[in-house]
């Protein structure tokens, strides 16, 4: 079967850190345009018509890692927004393990390095940016998270539908 609709995967991080980036999200990003839940990125773009292929990878992969700590470090500029910087070598090396085996399947945006880290506005007049930055930053705390698994969601031009999530060990 081919399915038009791209694939986009993210990592899910334990209950309580998707809540506070899910609250950061709906606090700062334009509502108007705000179509998706927080979430981190692992790639943007797989085809619609491997979803069996993903998965089956994606169990593969999990069962050979553990569910790794990441650190929500700080806060970065997007210019037009603000991103939550966070920093996972466990992660990176799913990630990079995963990009491996669909390296054919890649679009540019997924054949660079990860970068992680969760959005929590953009699309905003850089002044509003530089201010959200600024009240964020005064009361900003590192924190430790978990992974608990990957997400995989079906494009729908503009928002998303939830597929499948695999667990991690």
């Amino acid at each position: 079967m081919t399915d038009p609709h791209p694939l986009i995967l993210t990592a899910r991080a334990d209950p309580a850190s998707m809540a506070k980036f899910e609250a950061l999200r709906r606090a700062h990003y334009p509502a108007e345009i705000n179509r998706v839940p927080a979430h981190i990125s692992l790639f943007h773009h797989l085809p619609g018509s491997e979803l069996e292929a993903v998965v089956d990878r994606l169990k593969f992969t999990a069962r050979h890692h553990p569910a790794p700590e990441i650190e929500v470090a700080g806060l970065r500029s997007l210019g037009k927004g603000v991103a939550l910087t966070l920093h996972c070598e466990g992660l990176a090396a799913i990630r990079a393990e995963l990009a491996d085996a669909w390296a054919p399947l890649l679009i540019p945006q997924d054949r660079q390095g990860w970068r992680g880290h969760v959005t929590v506005q953009n699309k905003v007049d850089p002044a509003v940016a530089r201010a959200t930055l600024a009240l964020l930053s005064a009361t900003f705390q590192p924190w430790t998270a978990r992974i608990v698994g990957i997400d995989v969601w079906r494009y729908l031009d503009g928002p998303w539908e939830a597929v499948k999530t695999v667990a991690l060990r």
